[in-house]
């Protein structure tokens, strides 16, 4: 009598440790626990285990120390984790990747995670000739940075942040809450003017001028002088010791455009996140998916979560086809959230708009709603608004006839069409937590959020849902016998 012998595990090789690798092999760990399907092997660049990149600008703050940042490593047979090693050639025919400490990876199937590095922008003084930040000059990409800007700048000292978008005004909050004082220059017509539209970036630049951020829009940097400053194009010079670059990225995809594989800004990938090369992969910030996602954590975790179904064979059929991004302006003292058509005329057929703008309390709201659905919003200082808007937008059910208490975050009567609520209803959007799974990890014996974010992963994304899970927890606490009797 013979038996069969069940064949080893498929190797699959993911080259990159950040943020969406380590999802990935999360999900892959989580999907196939004793790595009978297959073996996972990461492999990063930075001699140290993952982190959220989304929080730097909080361990700028001291909000974070770098431990507190740390991402959980698989504790399974099927993954295996190298740090402080770097891939160097891939071999798409030999399905070999070679690594720059001599040795070789051969892989059934690759997954490019490689992210995106700071562009620095073509100015005298920002870089050196080989790519390297000029003296005084430092990116926000890993902690590596973000050591280098706090031994840059000490408090009371000046520093320039070039570039106005989340990136940048996040950093600029935790510069100044660390006491030094901080100039913006964004060469756009105003700051963050991908998410949000020019009224509320003008109240938006008036609590940060509060708070001791001075912003300079429609502003263009025309030489970097370390020890001095910054030259702008109208001649002035702001005071710096330091100037921190947050002005984009460029997709880390010299690996695959050497081995051959189609890529433009980025990776190629269609649906199922393959690229050119059958066998290899590309998610996150290297990967351009024509749904986009890239530069934001959610898309990129959703990614790395079709992709482990598909490769462990848990969902074959599982597609990416695109992402609706949300943003929150992660700031201290400052709510902001931002999505959807929020740049279109107001006046344009299918759109209706309700704003609300009160720039003496530092407040603005705009909704947009088409066809009865939320298709947009701009919420400064509406949190309560914003939680309830940002479902509506998730789900896509129909918009309450009373737009204005909905834009204030007021009770409003559920239109006639809407059933009860939905426990379906995204409390975190970066990892897909829902109220049920909250609610469930609470009745599971989850009492705080710390005890909710290692059962369901909600708040260790982009920070953005705290308050809401911390609302929801409060609730559920108040509700618990143990406490009533």
């Amino acid at each position: 009598m013979s038996t069969t012998q069940a064949p080893p595990p498929r190797q699959i090789v993911v080259v990159g440790n950040g943020m969406v690798g380590a999802r990935f092999a999360e999900e892959v760990a989580r999907l196939d626990p004793t790595g009978e399907r297959v073996h996972v092997t990461v492999v990063g660049e930075e001699d140290q285990a993952a982190y959220n990149r989304v929080l730097l600008s909080g361990v700028v703050a001291g909000s974070y120390t770098p431990d507190q940042i740390r991402l959980p490593v698989p504790d399974t047979p099927g993954v295996t984790v190298r740090t402080g090693v770097a891939a160097t050639a891939l071999d798409p025919e030999r399905r070999r990747l070679t690594l720059d400490d001599g040795t070789h990876l051969s892989y059934d199937e690759l997954v490019l995670a490689t992210g995106a590095r700071a562009a620095f922008p073509p100015i005298t003084g920002v870089a050196a000739p080989d790519g390297s930040p000029g003296e005084g000059v430092t990116a926000l990409r890993d902690l590596a940075d973000c050591q280098r800007v706090l031994s840059l700048a000490r408090p009371g000292a000046p520093v320039v942040v070039l570039g106005g978008g989340v990136l940048g005004l996040e950093a600029a909050r935790g510069l100044v809450g660390r006491g030094m004082r901080v100039s913006v220059v964004e060469s756009s017509p105003w700051i963050m003017r991908r998410q949000i539209d020019k009224p509320a970036a003008r109240i938006l630049a008036d609590q940060y001028a509060a708070l001791g951020v001075t912003v300079h829009s429609w502003r263009v940097a025309s030489r970097w002088v370390p020890g001095t400053g910054l030259e702008l194009d109208d001649g002035r010079v702001l005071p710096g010791d330091a100037l921190v670059v947050t002005a984009g990225v460029r997709g880390n995809i010299e690996l695959a455009k050497d081995a051959g594989i189609e890529v433009e800004h980025g990776v190629l990938v269609d649906d199922t996140l393959t690229t050119s090369d059958a066998r290899v992969h590309a998610i996150g910030d290297c990967a351009q998916h024509p749904g986009g996602g890239a530069g934001l954590v959610q898309p990129g975790w959703e990614q790395a979560f079709v992709l482990a179904q598909r490769l462990t064979g848990t969902a074959p059929q599982a597609a990416y086809t695109g992402s609706s991004p949300l943003t929150r302006l992660k700031a201290e003292g400052i709510e902001l959230t931002a999505f959807g058509r929020v740049h279109d005329e107001e006046d344009t057929e299918d759109l209706e708009t309700v704003t609300i703008s009160d720039p003496h309390g530092g407040r603005y709201a705009k909704l947009v709603v088409s066809a009865e659905r939320v298709v947009g919003a701009v919420l400064l200082g509406f949190p309560e608004a914003a939680a309830t808007l940002s479902q509506l937008f998730d789900t896509g059910a129909p918009v309450p006839a009373d737009r204005l208490a909905l834009v204030q975050g007021l009770p409003t009567a559920a239109p006639e069409t809407e059933s009860a609520p939905d426990q379906q209803t995204l409390v975190c959007r970066c990892n897909a937590v829902t109220r049920e799974s909250i609610e469930q990890a609470w009745l599971d014996g989850a009492r705080t959020r710390e005890a909710i974010a290692d059962t369901t992963r909600a708040t260790t994304g982009c920070g953005g849902c705290v308050r809401d899970v911390n609302a929801l927890l409060s609730g559920l606490n108040d509700t618990d016998p143990a406490k009533v009797g």
